[in-house]
């Protein structure tokens, strides 16, 4: 089932009254509610939904049933209205939908669009500059709360102000055209229900409401709305409720910090959450990701930027908590500076290591050649109560150095917090630099993803590798010479630009082709190095080159409407903007041998090229249900499929260039490919942890590029 109205509010009320008070604009949130024969209605068909008194009743093929609570019941006494007859046919033709307008009775038919005065039948051909329709299966016509006149037909949908038709197709936003009802919200919106999902009409724009995310069924066979907004879907599954609720980003800000903290909090170690009972967040339970390490720092920046920008204590002793996980997870494991992936207790419930053995391994190294044959790949800790997973990534070591430079900020004070800090960074470091930069595993060899070193950028296994590796290397080395302040991190850095090109492979921070070289998680592992790499480094040439490869990261990521990867990127390039109107590359004879490029990157890249409404959008529509589930958005008319060479033909973004928006996505988690319309997110069967949110939101707030 999914979050409840009754629910929300539960949850909300509690955490006003108990967290800081939270200031901003209001924004409309929809929260969507399935009910069905668990809620005591029929199996199958809804056939319609209509509101006496703003009270929902819902029509199957033998009964009406009225909402009491949170059941639907039978009921006898309250019987909805029945449509006043019409024409049964028109030219013959059979009439799909009718509706009263200015003293005239439009109908839509399968062979078009009508107004019938008195005896006169004249046939209606909405045109304007763009198109001219002969409309063909005109299954819905009404009249919206302005006066406007509305169809919707097979050729797309359109509305009548005056004398003059707007009409739209795909390529103004319309994602799908097979309608099956209608209706008109109380503030100058539509709704069109169709066979695949209920889409919105609303200050312009397009919203499409489908899958399971907001309805029981895709199918719609009737739509109701009640004088607050609230919409009810009859679907061929049951009843559908959208209800808008007006919220502030702070608002839900807390109310995402509950929901981690109280079904995502593991021992310290955020992750997302199994439901035992598909679409029931009721039913959680704790679940280890492969990347608990990174996903707890993440949740860590968000409370440290949080902490930062507002000083609640709360969010202290949160990103306190984060800091001594994510050093646990080094402090556990069988050498000084090796991070484990997850930590478990012993008598974890799956037979973790038995899912790893040997035979699995082999099979899998059939086509991944250097996946690692290693077992136990959850070793016990010396004291046997836990189990720590080994074969540690790239992605772990991004997350701890973007959360370690952040806290040591942000939130560490006293001399024995900065201390703990420079204790893990230099363990975590040192290892890397005592095994010729790599992470290398209680078997004696490197993990599958964590080789740095000269020699695997020069093989055939890392040469696609090195740019993105040696930024990272250098970003590691950044965070540790900036928390330690030893200068022997300077001196390994200028080993590796000097001897091996690490500067200039950072340049091309991030692969994009071929297909198979490219994964959306790179682009977070990229992005948050990126931000370590920037912030703490001083030399004037190196920030030049730095700030061109966050430009070149960008100009692949910059239309996915990711809030994160939006605020990292808006954050350093208003830092640039700074450091530029400062003068703090004039003067410095800045790469002597070649003298345009240091003034060609600072008029290329002076300011930010993103578009900064993306991050409020992004952040205001991300869904409060954080259920996974599965979503096909290749039907859609809205949709421009990739034409590039080898793509997955089932990647596209909208006719504006740009992704869809987050809540028409199949996955909510800002580390995933905006331009991937077939996706599944647990498919109902997993809730992801708010740090989505939580995370783009506070450092934007820390960062001022929007307000709280």
């Amino acid at each position: 089932m999914k979050l409840s109205i009754r629910f929300f509010v539960l949850l909300l009320t509690p955490i006003l009254v108990c967290y800081r008070p939270s200031f901003g604009q209001q924004f409309v949130q929809e929260v969507a509610k399935s009910y069905t024969f668990e809620n005591g209605l029929p199996q199958g068909k809804i056939s319609g939904i209509s509101l006496i008194n703003d009270v929902p009743l819902a029509l199957s093929a033998t009964k009406v049933y009225e909402l009491e609570g949170q059941t639907w019941r039978p009921t006898t006494t309250r019987i909805p209205a029945q449509p006043a007859p019409t024409v049964a046919q028109i030219e013959g033709a059979k009439v799909l939908s009718s509706v009263k307008y200015q003293n005239s009775l439009i109908v839509g038919t399968r062979n078009g669009l009508y107004r019938l005065s008195g005896k006169k039948t004249e046939r209606l051909f909405p045109s304007n500059e763009k198109y001219n329709w002969a409309l063909r299966n005109v299954s819905v016509v009404l009249v919206d709360s302005k006066g406007r006149l509305w169809f919707g037909a097979e050729e797309g949908v359109g509305y009548l102000d005056g004398t003059k038709w707007h009409l739209f197709t795909g390529k103004e936003g319309l994602p799908y055209n097979q309608f099956t009802c209608g209706a008109a919200a109380p503030n100058g919106g539509v709704w069109f229900g169709s066979t695949r999902g209920a889409i919105k009409f609303e200050n312009g724009l397009f919203n499409y409401r489908f899958s399971r995310r907001w309805l029981p069924d895709d199918f719609v066979n009737e739509i109701a709305i009640a004088k607050d907004g609230t919409v009810w879907l009859a679907t061929n599954n049951g009843v559908g409720q959208i209800k808008p609720m007006a919220l502030t980003l702070g608002q839900k800000a807390d109310y995402f910090t509950r929901q981690v903290e109280e079904r995502h909090n593991r021992m310290g170690f955020i992750a997302h959450s199994h439901l035992k009972k598909t679409f029931d967040v009721a039913s959680w339970e704790h679940a280890i990701s492969d990347n608990d390490g990174m996903y707890t720092a993440m949740y860590g920046a968000a409370q440290a930027y949080r902490y930062g920008a507002t000083g609640d204590p709360q969010a202290k002793a949160l990103a306190d908590r984060c800091f001594k996980s994510c050093k646990w997870l080094v402090d556990i494991t069988h050498e000084p500076g090796f991070p484990a992936r997850v930590i478990i207790p012993a008598d974890w419930h799956e037979a973790v290591n038995d899912q790893y053995g040997h035979e699995f391994n082999k099979r899998v190294q059939q086509s991944d050649p250097m996946w690692k044959d290693i077992y136990p790949r959850f070793p016990k800790s010396k004291d046997g109560k836990y189990l720590w997973k080994c074969d540690t990534s790239s992605d772990e070591l991004a997350g701890h150095f973007f959360f370690y430079g952040i806290y040591y900020d942000l939130v560490a004070k006293t001399p024995e917090e900065k201390k703990a800090v420079q204790e893990v960074v230099g363990a975590i470091t040192d290892h890397l630099i005592r095994h010729g930069y790599k992470l290398v595993d209680h078997d004696g060899k490197v993990t599958r993803w964590g080789d740095f070193s000269p020699e695997y950028f020069n093989s055939v296994y890392g040469y696609d590798q090195r740019g993105l590796n040696s930024m990272m290397m250098l970003s590691f080395l950044n965070v540790a010479k900036h928390v330690t302040g030893d200068r022997k991190y300077d001196l390994e850095a200028d080993k590796l630009r000097k001897q091996y090109n690490y500067h200039i492979f950072a340049l091309h921070p991030k692969e994009y082709f071929p297909p198979e070289n490219v994964v959306p998680w790179d682009n977070n592992l990229c992005l948050m190095s990126l931000y370590s790499l920037i912030r703490y480094e001083t030399d004037p040439s190196l920030l030049l080159m730095y700030r061109q490869a966050l430009e070149n990261a960008w100009l692949h990521v910059s239309k996915q409407r990711n809030a994160f990867w939006d605020a990292v990127y808006q954050s350093l390039a208003n830092e640039f903007t700074a450091q530029v109107d400062q003068k703090y590359f004039e003067g410095k004879k800045l790469f002597a041998e070649n003298r345009l490029y240091a003034p060609s990157v600072v008029e290329n890249h002076y300011k930010a090229a993103n578009n900064p409404a993306f991050i409020l959008e992004t952040l205001q529509r991300m869904p409060l249900d954080l259920i996974g589930y599965a979503m096909d958005n290749t039907h859609r008319l809205d949709v421009v499929f990739d034409p590039t060479p080898r793509q997955d033909p089932t990647k596209g973004w909208g006719t504006d260039g740009y992704a869809l928006p987050i809540d028409e996505r199949g996955h909510v988690r800002q580390d995933r490919d905006g331009f991937a319309l077939q996706l599944s997110e647990g498919d109902g069967n997993d809730e992801h942890e708010g740090t989505f949110f939580l995370l783009p939101y506070y450092m934007s707030v820390y960062h001022k590029l929007i307000q709280p």
